[in-house]
């Protein structure tokens, strides 16, 4: 069961990128993402239902992390898509920060049907036994199933955000070009371009025509594994499709940011960029019907 008590770190025990203490999903830090810095965001659970929840997607159980306002229904319902860590604290307090806010907010664990990205001790591990080995196509089913169950629990799935930090970021554009249910998108310095293979055939250069939900997206000026050149041309593709949701999409760029700007448990964290962000992802989800 859940326990929100838990500790991402025991006290007094030394922990590095080798070691990880198993946890209930969403209680601690990944592994790869080891060593947290002290300035990690900790939103408590007063007035909140959150925790770990079991959602059927084919024939798999799918663990999620889930937080919503204590005895609420007909909420708005946001998508949390995790970076390549997976769902572990950082996800899961984004999740709580959102259901302050009076969302519905379900963060899935996309990679557990390939492994468990708590077990990798370093990105270069995890990024080439894992999370390479994800398609795309079961990722999509993945969050329609996350829908479906929101529908079924205290969510409003009329009133549907997705939002996703970098894997996740990637994953916010193709979501948005698969599901009609969607209102709007926001994209925290995900991937735009890339060479497809089977089992990531396109990415969001390839989709910019076919989306059914306007997105937001949220990049730093000087990330370096997301060069300008390729936001520029995002927004090429999105000014020539005609679509009203591509032709809705827009571009936040923080100049002096890199990589996971976002994320406060990391020395990328850059907190007045991150605090406008969220400001602005708050917005775009009222302003386009999801709030």
């Amino acid at each position: 069961m859940f326990k929100p008590e838990v500790e991402s770190l025991v006290p007094g025990q030394h922990f590095d990128r080798r070691t990880f203490v198993k946890t209930a999903l969403g209680s601690a830090f990944a592994a790869a993402a080891l060593p947290v810095t002290a300035q990690a965001i900790k939103t408590d659970f007063a007035g909140l239902t959150a925790g770990e929840v079991t959602v059927t997607s084919g024939d798999f159980k799918m663990p999620v992390y889930r937080a919503m306002p204590e005895g609420k229904t007909n909420l708005p319902v946001v998508l949390v898509i995790s970076e390549i860590f997976g769902v572990h604290e950082y996800i899961a307090d984004v999740c709580r920060r959102f259901a302050k806010q009076g969302y519905l907010a379900i963060a899935p664990e996309l990679f557990a049907r390939q492994g468990d990205p708590n077990s990798f001790g370093t990105i270069q591990q995890l990024q080439r036994e894992l999370i390479a080995k994800v398609p795309d196509s079961q990722v999509m089913g993945d969050l329609d199933a996350a829908v479906a169950w929101a529908g079924a629990n205290g969510g409003n799935v009329s009133r549907l955000g997705i939002t996703g930090f970098c894997w996740g970021g990637r994953v916010v554009w193709l979501y948005s070009a698969h599901s009609r249910q969607l209102k709007a998108g926001v994209a925290w310095y995900g991937r735009l371009v890339g060479e497809p293979n089977p089992l990531q055939p396109r990415h969001a250069v390839d989709v910019a025509d076919k989306l059914h939900a306007p997105v937001l997206g949220l990049y730093g000026g000087k990330d370096a594994g997301i060069p300008l050149e390729t936001v520029e041309r995002m927004k090429q593709e999105l000014a020539e499709a005609d679509g009203q949701a591509a032709k809705g999409s827009r571009f936040v760029i923080y100049p002096e940011a890199g990589h996971a700007f976002h994320a406060d448990y990391r020395p990328s964290y850059r907190e007045a960029d991150a605090k406008d962000g969220w400001k602005r992802c708050l917005a775009w989800f009222k302003e386009h019907g999801v709030a």
